[in-house]
């Protein structure tokens, strides 16, 4: 057995024991903690980022400017894309095998007759070696929601995000942005930043209230700040003044906006980095499935029939990610006329329909297939949200079916757009990429 598939084992076991695969609340996880020592007491300074579309991102903006500035980084993120390694970031590497498997033996014998969820076994493990391994500062992404989150139990981080707010979850978080807002907001703290990125009005609304309410201090943008794009380059501007910065590495014009509130994050923690440094950071983030150009490997070779084919891939999944990703690929077709293909893939739980909505007139085509994973919807049923919601459709038995059949669909080069699921971005990444 390789020391990666025994830490796949370790955490099967976690998810057999407690097959519930959410199970939001504290309780459970503070018992197994302070049992542990209460190791999350001990975590270096920490930005807690929450929302609904953007937090990977962000978490990526902080860490680059963090490490820009000389300084290390812990984080947290969810969920992994090829290892489960990749979830738990010690001082700028990911966890090692024989680190993580010892972390989750404690966490597991810590936690006694309280049997943790799996995703409440990884958080534990990863408050336990962050308190154990130095760095300078944790940045941590909410798991799903905020306020029962597992990773809400810090008393008062250096600063608490959230990143726009859509519908999604809605059978956890409820049914409005309003009440998902609400979940959002249970990251602030009595003394706090509560860093806000664009929101709605009715998102807006409840952030302030319970921001009031908690006695955190709101940054929120449009109000204590503001960025916008100029010349190719991200301009961010609070009452200490205007900072013009480096365009962020990552794609699309939503990446400005992540960028945006990652460098008002900072400035509200009152850390003293400057715009070099923060143009460093921005310049350097990485982040993958999030609008990565694939450029080789297996399906690459099997899409890409002329040199000029564009093959990208991003893991957004619900309307208001699909419709930043349209904008994108319309942004592309302005600057070279492509015809754009779509190869899909969704869970049961998704808006799938309210998801292709958005590149309706744009895309070309869809070719569904499904993620190797447990709740991924059929290829057939997915082809019919497709076709609801106004795009020819193509059910594929597999990606390199869809991938076949996509590239018949014309001689000159096309652009492709591998999406709907990080599932299927982690299964694309694992044996394509």
């Amino acid at each position: 057995m390789t020391p990666q598939s025994a830490v796949e084992a370790a955490l099967e076991k976690v998810a057999r024991r407690r097959p519930i695969i959410i199970d939001l609340g504290l309780d459970r996880v503070l018992r197994t903690l302070a049992r542990l020592g209460d190791p999350h007491r001990k975590s270096p300074p920490t930005f807690h980022v929450a929302g609904t579309n953007g937090k990977g991102s962000t978490v990526a903006y902080l860490r680059a400017i963090i490490e820009a500035a000389g300084k290390s980084a812990h984080a947290f993120i969810s969920p992994h894309l090829v290892r489960y390694n990749e979830r738990i970031i010690l001082a700028g590497a990911e966890i090692s095998d024989e680190a993580f498997l010892n972390a989750i033996a404690r966490v597991d014998a810590a936690a006694g007759d309280d049997d943790l969820t799996f995703f409440e076994t990884i958080a534990c493990a990863g408050f336990l070696v962050f308190a154990e391994t130095p760095a300078d500062f944790l940045v941590l992404e909410v798991g799903l929601g905020g306020r029962l989150d597992a990773t809400n139990v810090l008393a008062r981080p250096l600063a608490a995000l959230v990143t726009p707010i859509a519908l999604d979850h809605q059978n956890f978080l409820g049914e409005t942005l309003a009440a998902i807002a609400g979940e959002k907001a249970g990251v602030f703290r009595a003394g706090a930043p509560a860093v806000v990125g664009r929101q709605t009005a009715e998102a807006m609304a409840v952030l302030e209230a319970a921001a009031d309410a908690q006695n955190a201090r709101l940054f929120a943008f449009g109000r204590e700040w503001t960025s916008w794009v100029e010349n190719g380059r991200l301009i961010y501007q609070d009452e200490n003044g205007l900072s013009d910065l480096a365009a962020p590495r990552l794609v699309g014009a939503h990446q400005f906006e992540n960028a945006g509130l990652a460098v008002a994050a900072i400035r509200a923690a009152d850390l003293p980095f400057s715009d070099e440094i923060l143009s460093a950071g921005l310049r350097a983030a990485r982040w993958p499935a999030r609008l990565q150009r694939l450029k080789s490997g297996p399906l690459v070779a099997l899409l890409a029939g002329d040199e000029e084919t564009e093959i990208w891939l991003d893991g957004g999944h619900n309307p208001h990610a699909a419709r930043a990703l349209a904008q994108t690929m319309a942004d592309f077709e302005e600057k070279s006329a492509k015809p754009l293909i779509l190869i899909a893939g969704m869970q049961e739980n998704k808006d799938a329909e309210g998801f292709f909505a958005a590149f309706a007139g744009l895309a070309a085509a869809v070719f569904t297939t499904k993620a190797d994973h447990s709740g991924a919807r059929s290829p057939e049923s997915l082809a019919e949200a497709v076709e609801r919601a106004g795009l020819p459709a193509h059910p594929c038995a597999s990606l390199e079916e869809a991938a076949a059949l996509a590239r018949g669909t014309g001689r000159g080069p096309l652009r492709v757009l591998l999406c709907g699921s990080l599932y299927l971005a982690g299964e694309i990444l694992r044996t394509h990429a």
